[in-house]
């Protein structure tokens, strides 16, 4: 069967979680800035949110400049360019529902990523800030993980 050797060395990867508007944008930049060229990266929710802007300021801490993503779900995704991914990486249950149900008639890989919405954190601004640079952080750890040998691959 061909489907373990391009989960490991996948070429296209889709970050999706509920909203489309924290988790999955952070992912996607967080990959997409590590391996700049040689690997499309994508993010999409299982529904259409607003992009949050505490996940933009934590990003702007890394240098990273997610402003201008515009949140889209599945749907608008597979509209405009397909769901053509080699990997789909899932960070909330709803959206690994999702992709599971999609990968019937798609030949792609799904990963679940259980990851903590910085969302649901009460407190004051620096305690949700703390929320999601720990998500990020986590994001950042998984992705360096699971990419590690792509990246002493292509340097």
């Amino acid at each position: 069967m061909a489907g373990p050797p391009r989960a490991r060395d996948p070429q296209s990867v889709l970050f999706a979680c509920a909203m489309n508007s924290v988790r999955s944008p952070m992912a996607e930049s967080l990959l997409r800035h590590m391996f700049p060229q040689g690997l499309y990266v994508k993010s999409a929710g299982a529904r259409k949110g607003e992009l949050d802007p505490f996940a933009v300021t934590v990003m702007a801490e890394l240098g990273q400049d997610i402003s201008t993503h515009r949140p889209q779900t599945f749907e608008e995704l597979e509209d405009w360019e397909g769901l053509n991914f080699d990997l789909i990486i899932t960070l909330s249950p709803e959206a690994h529902h999702k992709a599971l149900d999609l990968t019937r008639t798609l030949a792609a890989d799904v990963e679940y990523w259980p990851t903590q919405d910085p969302t649901t954190t009460e407190g004051s601004r620096d305690q949700k800030l703390a929320a999601y640079r720990e998500v990020c952080d986590q994001l950042l750890l998984r992705i360096r993980r699971r990419f590690a040998k792509a990246g002493a691959a292509s340097g």
